[in-house]
């Protein structure tokens, strides 16, 4: 999708790593937070998301790839947008089951620990599992947010990969 549209995919984690790299003020209070074991707050997020997307590759468009996830992050992205005289074309809810994501997340490791790599830390049952009960507890409350604003789109995310993008070319293709 970035190749085919000339986007950029912008990741909050890619971001923050890219904020404290680059020692924007943004970047220095989230390395500030980050180094005291503490979550990065909803403020310092928004932050690195409006710093990222007055940048000028995002001037013809650009993916959020996991942001917003809480409602107060939806609220703020919605007038972060609007101030710039933009809006969101869609959100898309990749659909899927749990328990694969939980089986995909096993075999990542087994594979990285076959190659000789060390699995990444999130790469353990127990961890993605908690983060699953985080997302059903504050991410899955913007399924309702944004069908309600019309702007939900759902995709099976259990088929393959040429099958979502297909399926994603598709509800971008409707929407312009």
């Amino acid at each position: 999708l970035v190749e085919k549209h000339g986007i950029p995919q912008l990741s909050t984690g890619d971001m923050l790593r890219a904020a404290v790299s680059a020692g924007t003020d943004v970047g220095k209070r989230a390395k500030a937070v980050m180094d005291a074991g503490e979550l990065v707050s909803d403020e310092i997020v928004n932050a690195i998301v409006a710093e990222r997307i007055d940048q000028a590759d995002c001037a013809a468009g650009f993916i959020l790839d996991g942001y917003p996830r809480t409602l107060a992050q939806a609220d703020a992205v919605s007038a972060m947008l609007e101030e710039r005289g933009l809006k969101l074309d869609a959100t898309i809810e990749l659909v899927v089951d749990d328990a694969a994501l939980v089986g995909r997340i096993v075999k990542r490791a087994e594979d990285a620990i076959a190659a000789g790599q060390t699995p990444r830390k999130d790469d353990n049952p127990e961890v993605f599992e908690e983060r699953l009960r985080e997302y059903y507890k504050k991410t899955a409350a913007l399924i309702g947010y944004y069908h309600a604003k019309d702007l939900l789109r759902r995709v099976d995310g259990m088929m393959t990969i040429d099958q979502v993008t297909a399926e994603i070319e598709a509800i971008l293709a409707s929407i312009k």
